[in-house]
């Protein structure tokens, strides 16, 4: 029986092998990868989990997370008493439990890769939408930062403002996820890959520990939800949320999900999310700029209103209040 039960285990750990195997496959096939995986059968099948999961206000995925990490842990405390009364099986008690974590590793890796994962081997954004994705030149880099810099100061002057001088919300902050889909619908029209009926995005209870780790958002692919710390600064959380509704949608890199939320933000007629759009192009673009020539940064960063330079004062203070060993220096 127990030599049974490790075969068991042996052959559900191969589905690591395979999952590798069929991401490699298809990091050489993106045009089928687009026209088949990510705009059919990915997108119909995120769009009906979202929805369901999407019935309930609070994160499905942080639950399960949290679930996961206590059954962990309470697993780990029986194997470790069964190893230290067990006198002569423990090799198999040892074995079993190393087993146990590959396959369930094996098991998250491929549904991983077959739900969501193949999206990062897509056709890029660009390529689909017929934007100029070319490199661009220092001149044109430091053109782009300072029509960002007009922008964002004017719309600075639209927004409302804490007792701090802090850009805020002239509405509810949950009213922030049910307002997010309407930049898409908007966006949409231009871009209809970017259409679809998806599960509003929702906040994490556990946003304390989501600073730490330095982490604004994540998309959790096991039931399609864009989830948000919602402890993030108010001048860039908008922008956040739009973030991770472009993951929702199928779009997994990074940069593209920033751009995408860009775009999202700037189609949408709330003055909250036009302010924090072009704020995150607004820093991403001038830390471009900074690796290049400090100097132009320098020169281009005088430009901001006092307000724009208050709001960057505040989130890069918030987030240093974070820094420790745990923190992550990731946008997700």
């Amino acid at each position: 029986m127990e030599y049974k039960n490790i075969l068991k285990k042996l052959s559900l750990i191969i589905l690591i092998p395979l999952g590798i195997l069929i991401t490699h496959i298809s990091s050489h096939h993106p045009t089928f990868v687009e026209k088949i995986y990510s705009t059919k059968i990915n997108k119909i099948f995120i769009q009906i989990l979202s929805s369901i999961t999407g019935i309930v206000s609070f994160s499905i995925g942080e639950f399960i997370v949290l679930s996961i990490i206590i059954l962990f842990i309470i697993t780990l405390i029986k194997t470790i008493t069964k190893l230290i009364n067990s006198k002569s099986n423990w090799q198999y008690t040892l074995l079993s439990f190393i087993l146990n974590i590959l396959m369930f590793i094996s098991i998250v890796y491929f549904m991983f890769i077959t739900m969501w994962g193949l999206n990062y081997h897509r056709l890029s954004f660009g390529e689909i939408s017929g934007l100029n994705t070319s490199k661009a030149s220092i001149d044109e880099l430091e053109l782009l930062c300072e029509v960002l810099i007009n922008r964002t100061n004017r719309l600075r002057e639209k927004v409302t403002e804490n007792e701090n001088g802090i850009m805020t919300f002239s509405y509810q902050k949950s009213m922030l996820y049910k307002r997010s889909k309407i930049g898409y619908n908007k966006v949409s029209d231009i871009f209809p890959e970017l259409s679809g009926n998806y599960g509003i995005p929702k906040g994490v209870f556990l946003s304390e520990a989501l600073c730490y780790m330095g982490i604004t958002g994540i998309y959790f692919p096991f039931t399609g939800e864009a989830n948000v710390n919602t402890k993030t600064p108010a001048p860039m959380l908008p922008a956040t949320i739009c973030h991770e509704m472009a993951h929702q949608r199928g779009f997994a890199r990074e940069d593209e999900a920033n751009y995408i939320a860009y775009l999202t933000c700037n189609m949408h007629p709330d003055i909250e999310f036009k302010y924090s759009g072009n704020l995150l192009a607004l820093i991403h673009s001038m830390n471009a700029l900074y690796k290049y020539d400090r100097d132009r940064y320098i020169e281009l960063a005088k430009k901001y209103t006092d307000k724009v330079y208050r709001d960057l004062k505040y989130i890069k203070e918030f987030w240093k209040q974070y820094e420790g060993p745990l923190k992550k220096h990731l946008l997700n």
